[in-house]
């Protein structure tokens, strides 16, 4: 990749695959370059969700990656970008994240912002938690990812699902510095 360091984005299998299009608009829309890696499973949910396919995803100022391309870029620490979100993260991406498997290019990339300390944000879509899945997630925490839960804000009064998808994509753009208007944050003096 050349010029500005990219935000990367990895979409895995895990419902919730129309918060990864608004961050990716929404990191477009705030004119930052976007590495976009989609999985397998990504694909069938952001077809299935979004009615998209990774490639209609991907547009101006977004390169996109196969999963299976590990000499790609962003597998490198040696390249510089500025955070990733995996949005949304199945329970399976987790752990491969947690227990260190960098078999993919979606995991692979992950463990490179986790070991060059790079902001790494995992919004997992699953539910119920296991209590496996709980310990995957506390391990994340303690390595320094941002675990930030697809979980609507009810005080801003959603009225709609793009409303409760505006806010979650909102919180993953806070977490990497990447300013936007998706949502309002919490006002004072609410009734």
């Amino acid at each position: 990749m050349t010029g500005e360091a990219p935000f990367v984005v990895g979409v895995s299998g895990a419902s919730g695959a129309p918060i990864a299009v608004r961050v990716v608009r929404a990191l477009r829309a705030a004119n930052a370059p976007v590495a976009l890696v989609v999985s397998d499973g990504g694909r069938a949910v952001l077809k299935e969700e979004a009615g998209l396919d990774d490639g209609a995803l991907a547009g101006p100022g977004t390169v996109a990656y196969s999963d299976r391309d590990l000499g790609a870029p962003i597998a490198s620490g040696s390249v510089p970008t500025r955070g990733m979100a995996l949005v949304p993260c199945s329970g399976t991406t987790v752990a491969k994240v947690a227990l260190g498997f960098g078999d993919t290019l979606l995991t692979r990339a992950a463990q490179v912002h986790l070991k060059e300390r790079r902001p790494l944000v995992v919004v997992p879509r699953e539910t119920p938690l296991t209590s496996v899945f709980l310990r995957h997630l506390a391990t994340l925490s303690d390595l320094g990812a941002v675990v930030l839960p697809a979980s609507p804000a009810y005080y801003l009064h959603p009225r709609s699902v793009d409303d409760v998808t505006d806010y979650v994509a909102g919180k993953v753009l806070d977490h990497l510095g990447v300013p936007h208007q998706l949502y309002r944050g919490w006002k004072t003096g609410v009734d």
